[in-house]
């Protein structure tokens, strides 16, 4: 995604194997073709452009879902997958593999070219 708003933080963290999340993990199911996951908190005026934005992409690219998570409420999660700031966005594939994440409010191009990598 848009590099100004990556966290720096590769798909894979400490070279451990790559990170999955499960329908379990996120209280909500994939999308067919790829996920994007949104870590918000309640008072983050990024998080609601970023929910905007990420909206649009889904309405755009079938089998996208778009899932967003309360990071106040999901602090194990937060811990796991080592998420610093809001909003963080995460791109799985059709698997649940993270393949991409960025923090910060990314840009619509940027997520439509981390979904072509995502997507097979």
């Amino acid at each position: 995604m848009d590099a100004q708003a990556a966290s720096g933080h590769p798909a894979t963290g400490g070279g451990a194997a790559a990170q999955e999340l499960t329908e379990g993990d996120l209280g909500a199911g994939l999308g067919e073709r790829a996920t994007l996951v949104q870590f918000s908190t309640a008072f983050c005026q990024p998080c609601r452009a970023t929910r905007r934005v990420l909206a649009e992409v889904c309405a755009m690219v079938e089998g996208v879902a778009h899932v967003e998570v309360d990071a106040e409420s999901h602090l194990d999660l937060v811990r796991r997958l080592d998420v610093m700031r809001t909003p963080t966005v995460l791109v799985l594939d059709a698997g649940g593999r993270v393949t991409q994440r960025a923090a910060g409010q990314p840009r619509k191009p940027d997520v439509i070219a981390a979904l072509g990598e995502a997507i097979p």
